[in-house]
């Protein structure tokens, strides 16, 4: 499976969200988001999985930081998305959650 990396921002739509792969805690995954002027639809999560950083201030404890999918739209782009829990600023426009990190393809 090849993969590109893309490493950018998507938006979801704000009134499509599935709960169908989130259990207590978990970020909601967006069902409808938009990425470089183009709409895509979520058709199946294929795997996921959450990624746990140390604490940023020093002490020895770990902190859930990230929450990983990949999924397939229903035009069947393979995709691998990331929900991260530490947000950065970004200039203008808020804080980004949600990103693609990369496609893929078998």
């Amino acid at each position: 499976m090849n993969e590109e990396l893309i490493s950018e921002e998507i938006v979801p739509d704000k009134t499509a969200w599935t709960a169908a792969f989130s259990a207590a805690g978990e970020p909601l995954l967006p069902s409808v988001f938009s990425w470089r002027g183009n709409t895509y639809e979520l058709d199946t999560v294929i795997d996921h999985w959450k990624e746990s950083a140390p604490c940023s201030h020093g002490s020895a404890e770990m902190y859930l930081a990230k929450h990983w999918y990949i999924i397939q739209t229903r035009d069947r782009h393979i995709m691998k998305l990331y929900f991260d829990r530490r947000t950065k600023s970004i200039k203008h426009r808020g804080k980004a959650r949600w990103w693609l990190y990369s496609l893929l393809d078998s």
